[in-house]
């Protein structure tokens, strides 16, 4: 570890005319962010992991129905994620410059808008959960066990909002462990839920994926109170207050709509092309759903400590910006390209130690054994990639208020490229399973060299307060 550091230390030092902060000050600042947002980052990846991993041992058609049913949370995730990232640009910068009254703003605008999202997702997955996973499989079992989810675990819909925006909303005036406690306090929640519910442990009947299910939404009620009790004893700095929904602020308005709306857009057809690549491998079978299942858990796991590295910046570099500091932004933005080269390579590593630990401890056919084990391989090189595009594209890019970039790069590479070629790949040339896959996943490391090119441009660097 020491010498991973000394190397860090001598990346950052390289260009000493420009350095306008020592490189341990800038360490240290990261660190006090990093570390709590990675474990908030492990967390949620236990959270969606659990389902998989326990459902894994009850059989393949429950792991790939509860898995391609999760695509709709999925989806909605993403879309509020956007809609958080906006509203970040704007709290960051504003919190730098301490204008309290414009976070409250943003805050109760953030609010009404992720409400309203995860109703629209309530209702629609209540009303046609057979037609939703019909998008992703054909398989009929894998629809009915799918179906049989989503009818449970659609009433967290409403939930998830509500503590997404507030803990965005906090965590973008760096105050970070409080997501921390939340996240840790639901994944204990849902492993205790899902091993009584799931398996019929003390004489309780045997579920399955509606334990699975009914978990996740327990999960989700525990994080909203404990949201709450935060909110009313600890919060000292922007304690939600019902008013914050009634403000009104036209300019405030169109600048969150300006910033939010290209993220929303580029997060909505990020996750649509996910979900589209799931869709493309859940008409190839059911081992390749099982074993690309188990295989994005590992990828999410690689990348806690690359997606800490992405939120650090874009907080960091956010508040600079506000402040008024061009140049200690851009030397943010030179360190954080570097460490997301390293933590890149470290997920890579991490892909590759729980290869032989997933395929000997879920119970696979022999079949999902071999798509599981060549996905690990590709995975291992995608993480870096992933790892350097999200630094960039959400943590540098997006703090100075550069949203349109990274909408570009998923309509070009992403279903332009890799999707587009996933789907001519598997219908119409039939090149199987494996050529398939690794056009599929071709997008993240054919970004790096324009991502590169963004970030040396220093168009992202501009303060978007007012």
């Amino acid at each position: 570890m020491q010498g991973i550091e000394r190397l860090v230390f001598h990346m950052l030092q390289r260009d000493e005319g420009k350095k306008v902060e020592t490189s341990s000050v800038f360490l240290k600042k990261v660190g006090v962010l990093i570390l709590p947002i990675a474990l908030q980052n492990l967390i949620n990846v236990g959270i969606s992991s659990i389902d998989v991993i326990m459902l894994g041992r009850v059989g393949e058609k429950v792991l790939s129905g509860a898995s391609l049913g999760s695509q709709i949370n999925f989806i909605m995730s993403l879309l509020l994620f956007g809609i958080m990232s906006g509203a970040s640009v704007l709290i960051a910068q504003y919190w730098g410059k301490k204008n309290v009254e414009a976070i409250q703003k943003v805050f109760g605008m953030a609010m009404k808008i992720a409400t309203c999202v995860g109703i629209f997702f309530l209702v629609m997955t209540m009303a046609i959960p057979e037609m939703l996973m019909r998008i992703f499989t054909n398989d009929a079992k894998v629809i009915a066990y799918g179906a049989e989810y989503l009818r449970i675990v659609c009433f967290s819909y409403v939930l998830i909002p509500i503590t997404m925006t507030y803990l965005n909303t906090v965590r973008s005036m760096e105050r970070v462990v409080v997501a921390t406690v939340v996240y840790l306090s639901s994944m204990i929640t849902n492993v205790v839920v899902n091993a009584f519910l799931i398996f019929g442990l003390a004489g309780l009947p045997v579920m399955g994926i509606r334990g699975a299910a009914i978990g996740t939404v327990v999960a989700r009620v525990v994080e909203v109170l404990i949201v709450f009790i935060y909110d009313k004893t600890k919060n000292d700095v922007v304690p939600f207050h019902f008013s914050y929904l009634l403000m009104k602020d036209r300019e405030l308005w169109g600048d969150f709509m300006r910033y939010s709306l290209p993220v929303m857009a580029n997060e909505l057809l990020w996750g649509a092309g996910v979900s589209s690549i799931s869709a493309v491998v859940g008409h190839m079978g059911s081992a390749v759903v099982a074993a690309n299942a188990v295989a994005q858990v590992v990828r999410q796991l690689a990348m806690v400590i690359a997606f800490g590295v992405s939120s650090a910046a874009a907080i960091m570099i956010g508040k600079v910006i506000g402040e008024g500091q061009r140049k200690l932004a851009e030397d943010y933005g030179k360190k954080f390209v570097i460490l997301s080269i390293l933590t890149g390579m470290l997920g890579a590593v991490v892909v590759l130690i729980a290869r032989p630990i997933a395929l000997a401890g879920l119970v696979l056919t022999p079949e999902a054994q071999k798509y599981l084990s060549f996905m690990m391989f590709i995975m291992s090189y995608f993480v870096i990639g992933q790892s350097i595009n999200s630094t960039i594209v959400v943590g540098i890019c997006r703090s100075g208020g550069d949203t349109r970039f990274g909408l570009f790069l998923d309509i070009f590479f992403m279903w332009g490229i890799a999707i587009l070629g996933g789907m001519v790949s598997a219908f119409v040339l039939k090149l199987g399973v494996y050529v398939t896959y690794i056009v599929l996943l071709s997008d993240e490391v054919i970004k790096v060299p324009v991502c590169l090119w963004r970030y040396r441009s220093k168009k992202w660097l501009r303060d978007v307060t007012r």
